[in-house]
């Protein structure tokens, strides 16, 4: 190795500061002397004035008066001296000071600049890949130009960094095998404060069966040990922001267009929208045959409207029966002058504009000869769409070998323009960005190339590849959904060099590409690592330890670990990688902000061992996350049961229960931040919480302060999850913490349903409960659920959930006895059932089908049967409050419901489900389904779908007040007055319910009915919980203060226990139990402590000889056995009062229990017995409410819209069109703002002018145009509007020459629009000087209207040049500032 001298001396760079023992001798940011210019030398004019004051010692003297006079004239002369001599000296001081100041700005190195420093010597050590370098204690050295060596250790002091230029002239490469970096060595490109301008890449190279490995890192790594430093630190870029306009497929609004066919004899004509490029009339005449088809052309034409675009391309011949009079129609409307000597088989094609004369007209003939035409005749001409779209039509017309041809293509050119919502001037041309998909599949998101654009504004870009899918780029029915679009281009790239193909032990059976990239490894007690704008592509590997970037037991890396400088990652692009993106091991305190992680295989932002605590995530993107094979919970359904190599004996896993829980961000500990986060596609999950029974891994023994599933949720804010499969938000479950044995052949850290999240202050149990709040999320086009939420106190607000297959599930913390009984709830939400994002087919998408509120095609979670849900209820309790659900429209071939219940369940539900405050919209046709037989609900018979029920606190649902909602045949809850809604497959009674927990020991499989005695003949019966275990379960629900009876499919259990459920004090019920006439029994009672088991107050029950007795004792504890029927009765009243959504009073758990002695093995079913004997008349014990009369007006969420972006305003605006057929109806024309309706009922034109500067609204003026009026139009739209006004126009009626045209391109549009013979025009636009995305202009043909429209516009953007009000509140920057301070 070889090295130049260094540049300069001087200024003097210090060691760095922080918290680790390693010290490196390197750059560290904000520490260098700044350099101080030398001190001027002596002027001359300082020398004149030593002399005079010199002379003037040495006078002689004279008489007084002399003396006198002299002085005077001294002291004058000083003076004039005295101010020469100053104005010299400061003008050369000042003279002196510019010169040095430019001196210095010019050649002066930056302080703040890593490769500035003047110690540093220009390093080339050339292209040797077998040199071994170590630059070691006294080695400064800057990288000047590209080198390959085998490998580079910096160590002891050693220094390495990367060149630059002021331009960002330089571009250089560095390729190894690896780099370490340790013990106070550093590696830096760049730094926060002067951020590397040129092109940097570090190039891994080297395959997995080559080479030498290394300790701890193994193969083609960065790796920072102990002491080492790296600081890498690129250009700033707007890393990742949303659509603000939808991208459509092909870049056209309705499309691309091809069309090829051979003998299509006569001439083919297409007529395009010269406004959309839509293709709006395809038509063949057969001129060649027939001279009727030449006069229908010349009708065709005729009837035309001036503007339009026509293609026309001759198809085998076409000149024989062309009449002249259709070839002059031809020449006058569009300008053609090769018609004339159209010959026969000549092949001829022409594009041009209705009355644009030759000038529009471009076309081509070709002679035909030999059965060829020689060539092709091709016609093209390019065009724009009023967004600004530019798009090419095009016809041609050939022979090739006897064989005609003709066809026409309408297509993009010169690139597509997006319309982007944040400033991204800085992307420039060649950078690759990534759009993600809006549907249910992820692999809608695609790559697109930047090409130069001088026409686009700063948020604005162009793309060179059209897109296959279309991306949303709207709010769509309140939510939304506009695609994330990341820039994954950096100025400096740390990449794994790849082969072409799979190879050696890489698991090739799943991946038939090289998965052995880079890696980048930083271990415990670094100095300094902070990375930032680096682009990381073809990193990771197949490996357990091997990632991208990857945190490995580092410990506290903030100020906890005595880092004075927080460590972070900041705008990473890490892209096109085989093994997550950020690892996150054993290591609290960091930092990751604005990194974008894509198409990636296993885990994205991964938080590994369940131990790391206080890490940030804000602001990052991930998307395309695809399975992997390293970890069960990586893994798709064949890599799951195919991997067996760590599972014991012959078990085969389960991938539903063992695997496919691959997430974008896989968060192993509550306490962790997620602020303004998109996972935008994972094969499995958005977002998974999971909890830890116990540290895993490496990290595995150490002692927790506290348990996970205890401890509280760190901030959840501002998250949006869409296009998975299983879920956007999953809150569930944890991983399997002990090796694979006999007694659990599953793979260690497989998925396991063990954990509960139940949150308690200081994660102590003995403490109370602390909600996690789950605030801001936006879920939509997940397959299965928007967000499955299990767990303790959990509160979901202000959250949107559109067009997912369930929109969220609540489940609760466990099954009782073991949950202690919790809330959770959802309030000021949206769930919109079918939105207006109708999805692209493609990408995937499995399923399509009719749907939606228009039953229009559209991609669907599911197949065309699965019942679409808003809120699922499980289990509960739940309370759903203030909620909005929109668009719940069934079809024929499936079930949609506003709120629903999980199909095929088991499981106990209670009825201390309370829903009160929500809100309906018109197009929810069942608010309300509790299932019926059938597909996916199978026969609807377990215990769960029986028991299935809510409580309508207020009649928002039902219009019923204090109502309880249940299965329809469900007659345990039942009495005379309740009210069946037959539609819902529900009954709505009044009443007081609770739930009865009945366990029996050692009696597997045995079935329970239980019959209320108002209602014998409709007995239900249960399977019951964990039916094959030891201890099966039943909990039914039932109406209190009334009698059952409990009979049993096989001999009555000889123990069982009767648990209090959700009973307040001094609720009861009578239960008899059936036995074999000869049992005797031993009955106790007593309180059960669930944290330890442990019983108290126990009470021993005595018989009594009647019925009537034991009605007169039922506050004490007695029981009365009739022989003659068999039953066992008692009354199970509660003694203590309950707290809140406790299962069980303050005291414990109100059990009893019952020991039969028998030797009868007979079936015990006293049905036939006991009634009618114990039957009652059915009553009710609480009045049926009245129905409501009127609607709940302050019901629903009071939020409108629901946006990643919270701290803007936007205004919601509808048009309603009426078609003219609607119009003669009656129908109105409205425009609707925020809620307010302006409307016109005779044609004419209905224009608001509204102040977008004014939040919520402001309406300037507001204008009707009749017919007579419309010319006057243009000369308001033209000069009457003020600056930052937001202008909404509809007409009503056909206005046949609506005459605005022109006036409304300052307004937004990108050209005249045609306007004449519309059915409806309905226009948004914007008057200032800036021409936002959202400006839009809508049309329909003669005599149809445009239906419901809807957009939200953006109030208050500093681009409309608003006055400054008060600071905006930035809810999401406050919390990552809270964040920061906490570490």
């Amino acid at each position: 190795m070889h090295a130049t001298d260094s540049r300069g001396h001087s200024p003097a760079f210090l060691q760095p500061q922080n918290g680790s023992s390693h010290r490196s001798s390197g750059y560290v940011p904000g520490k260098v002397v700044p350099l101080r210019p030398p001190p001027p030398p002596k002027s001359q004019a300082s020398a004149k004035l030593t002399s005079i004051r010199q002379e003037a010692r040495a006078t002689f003297a004279f008489s007084t008066e002399e003396q006198q006079a002299q002085r005077e004239s001294r002291k004058q002369k000083r003076h004039k001296n005295t101010f020469i001599c100053f104005a010299i000296t400061s003008f050369s001081f000042f003279v002196a000071l510019a010169v040095i100041l430019g001196i210095s700005s010019k050649y002066a190195p930056d302080e703040n600049c890593p490769d500035q420093n003047p110690r540093l010597r220009n390093w080339d050590p050339g292209q040797d890949s077998a040199e071994h370098v170590v630059i070691k204690e006294g080695d400064m050295f800057r990288l000047t130009s590209d080198a390959t060596v085998n490998s580079v250790v910096i160590q002891d002091g050693g220094l390495l960094v990367f060149g630059d230029d002021k331009d960002g002239s330089r571009n250089i490469t560095l390729r190894t095998r690896y780099i370490l970096i340790k013990d106070g060595g550093a590696l830096h490109i760049g730094a926060e404060k002067c951020r590397y301008k040129s092109k940097a890449t570090i190039a891994l190279y080297g395959k997995s069966d080559e080479g030498e490995s290394m300790p701890i890192f193994d193969k083609k790594f960065i790796g920072v040990e102990a002491g080492g430093t790296l600081e890498i630190h690129g250009a700033q870029k707007v890393s990742w922001t949303l659509l603000a306009r939808t991208l459509p497929s092909s870049g056209l609004t309705f499309g691309s267009y091809a069309f090829e066919k051979d003998f299509s004899r006569g001439l083919n004509v297409r007529i395009i929208d010269q406004d959309t490029a839509k293709i709006l009339e395809s038509a063949r005449f057969d001129t060649h045959e027939y001279h009727n088809e030449s006069r229908r052309l010349q009708e065709f034409l005729r009837v035309q409207d001036p503007g339009r675009i026509v293609a026309i391309a001759v198809g085998d011949s076409a000149a024989k029966s062309l009449l002249q009079g259709t070839i002059q129609m031809i020449q006058d409307r569009l300008g053609s002058k090769l018609i004339q000597g159209l010959g026969y088989r000549q092949a001829w094609a022409l594009v041009g504009v209705i009355d644009g004369g030759s000038t529009s007209c471009n076309e081509s003939v070709r002679i035909y000869e030999n059965h060829s035409s020689g060539g092709k005749a091709l016609a093209q001409r390019e065009f724009y769409t009023v967004d600004g779209q530019k798009f090419a039509v095009t016809a041609y017309s050939e022979w090739i070998e006897g064989v005609s041809l003709s066809g026409f293509r309408v297509e993009v050119v010169d690139g597509v323009k997006l319309h982007l919502l944040d400033d991204v001037s800085s992307w420039k041309p060649g950078d690759q960005i990534v759009v993600a998909s809006t549907d249910y599949s992820m692999y809608q998101a695609e790559e697109f190339t930047l090409l130069p654009c001088p026409e686009c504004n700063r948020f604005q870009v162009k793309v060179k590849e059209a897109p296959q899918f279309l991306h949303m780029g709207e709010i769509t029915d309140g939510v939304d959904m506009r695609a994330e679009v990341g820039i994954l281009t950096r100025n400096v790239v740390i990449r794994g060099e790849m082969e072409d193909s799979c190879y050696a032990g890489n698991q090739c059976q799943f991946f038939d590409y090289d998965t052995y990239g880079g890696h980048v490894m930083i271990r415990k007690n670094f100095t300094s690592v902070h990375l930032s704008y680096v682009e990381l592509k073809h990193m990771g590997q197949q490996q357990l330890g091997r990632y991208p970037v990857h945190f490995h037991l580092c410990g506290d890396v903030d100020y906890k670990g005595g880092y004075r400088h927080a460590t972070f990652v900041d705008g990473l692009s890490i892209h096109h990688s085989f093994s997550r993106c950020i690892t996150v091991h054993g290591t609290n305190g960091l930092l990751i902000k604005d990194t974008i992680g894509f198409d990636t295989l296993g885990h994205c932002f991964f938080l590994e061992d369940g131990v790391e605590q206080r890490n940030t995530l804000f602001h990052n993107l991930g998307l395309l996350t695809k399975p992997g094979t390293l970890l069960p919970t990586d893994r798709n359904n064949s890599m799951c049961t195919t991997m067996r190599d760590k599972v014991f004996g012959n078990y085969v896993p389960v991938p539903a229960t063992d695997c496919m829980a691959v997430s974008t961000f896989w968060i192993s500990h509550p306490n962790n931040n997620l602020i303004s986060n998109a996972a935008a596609g994972s094969q499995d999950a958005g977002i998974w919480y999971l909890f830890h029974k116990e540290p895993t891994g490496e990290s595995s023994g150490l002692q927790l302060l506290a348990k996970p599933e205890l401890t509280p949720l760190g901030i959840f804010y501002n998250n949006r999850v869409h296009s998975s499969f299983k879920a956007g938000l999953f809150i569930d479950k944890g991983v399997k913490t002990t090796n694979a044995s006999s007694a659990d052949p599953r793979e260690y850290l497989c998925l396991d349903n063990s954990a509960r999240f139940r949150p308690h202050q200081d994660a102590d149990p003995e403490k109370p409960r602390v909600a996690a709040l789950i605030d801001r999320l936006i879920s939509f086009k997940n397959n299965d659920n928007g967000a499955w939420v299990r767990g303790g106190d959990i509160v979901v607000q202000n959250s949107a959930f559109a067009d997912n297959g369930i929109g969220l599930t609540f489940a609760s913390d466990g099954s009782f006895p073991s949950d202690e009984g919790s809330s959770q709830e959802v309030s000021e939400s949206l769930f919109v059932g079918e939105s207006r994002n109708y999805g692209f087919q493609g990408g995937q998408n499995k399923y399509v089908g009719i749907g939606g509120i228009d039953q229009k095609p559209r991609t669907l979670p599911r197949n065309r049967t699965f019942p679409i849900r808003g809120f699922q209820i499980y289990d509960g309790p739940i309370h759903l409050t203030r909620c909005t659900f929109k668009k719940y429209v069934p079809t024929p071939d499936r079930y949609t419901s506003a709120i629903g219940f999980l199909m095929k369940n088991p499981w106990q539900i209670t009825p201390r489900n309370n829903i009160s405050l929500v809100k309906f919209g018109p197009h929810v046709s069942l608010n309300v389904f509790f299932g019926k037989p059938g597909p996916w609900f199978e026969d609807c018979e377990l215990d769960g779908d029986k028991n299935s029920i809510f409580h309508d606190i207020d009649g928002s649902v039902t219009g019923y007040k204090d109502a309880y909602v249940g299965r329809m045949d469900n007659y345990l809850i039942r009495h005379p007055s309740c009210v069946n809604i037959t539609k819902w497959n529900a009954v709505v009674c009044s009443g007081n319910y609770a739930q009865v927990y009945v366990q029996t020991w050692s009696t597997q499989n045995l079935t329970m009915t239980i019959a209320r005695d108002e209602y014998p003949s409709y007995p239900m019966v249960l399977r019951g919980i964990n039916q094959k275990a030891a201890f099966p379960q039943y909990q039914p629900v039932i109406m209190l203060e009334k009698g059952y009876t409990i009979h049993w499919n096989g001999p009555a259990p000889r123990t069982a226990f009767l648990y209090l459920i959700n009973f307040n004090k001094n609720d009861w019920i009578r239960v008899g139990l059936c036995y074999p006439s000869n049992t005797s029994f031993q009955v106790t009672f007593g309180f059960l402590q669930r944290h330890n088991g442990s019983l108290s107050r126990m009470e021993e029950y005595e018989p009594v000889h009647s019925l009537e007795e034991l009605q007169r004792k039922q506050s004490e504890r007695k029981f009365y056995f009739d022989s003659n029927t068999g039953l066992l009765f008692l009354y199970l009243k509660a003694k203590s009062h309950r707290d809140g959504h406790s299962y069980c009073s303050s005291q414990g758990c109100e059990r009893v229990k019952i020991q039969a002695a028998t030797d009868s093995k007979d079936t015990s079913n006293c049905m036939a017995r006991a009634y009618p004997q114990y039957s009652r008349k059915p009553s009710a014990l609480k009045r049926m409410p009245s129905m409501l009369t009127r609607l709940c007006q302050d019901c629903g969420t009071r939020q409108v819209v629901f946006t990643s972006d919270p701290h803007k305003s936007y205004l919601p605006v509808q048009f309603h069109s009426p078609s003219k057929a609607e119009t003669q109806r009656g129908d109105l024309t409205i425009i609707s703002v925020n809620g307010t309706d302006f409307t016109i009922q005779n044609a004419g034109v209905l224009l608001l002018i509204l102040d977008a500067c004014s939040v919520p609204f402001r309406l300037m003026e507001k204008k009707i145009f009749s017919p007579a009026d419309v010319s006057r139009m243009e000369e308001y739209l033209r000069t009457g509007i003020p600056p930052r006004s937001i202008v909404l126009l509809s007409t009503r009626g056909e206005i046949k020459h609506l005459n605005i045209s022109d006036s409304l391109v300052p307004l937004g549009l990108a050209k005249p629009a045609h306007l004449y013979n519309k059915g409806s025009t309905i226009f948004v636009g914007f008057s200032g000087n800036f021409k936002p995305s959202w400006a839009k202009l809508f049309t329909s043909p003669a005599g149809q209207g445009l239906g419901l429209l809807e957009q939200f516009l953006p109030l208050q953007l500093d681009e409309y040049g608003c006055p400054r009000a008060s600071v905006v509140r930035r809810r999401d920057l406050e919390l990552f500032m809270q964040t920061a301070k906490a570490h």
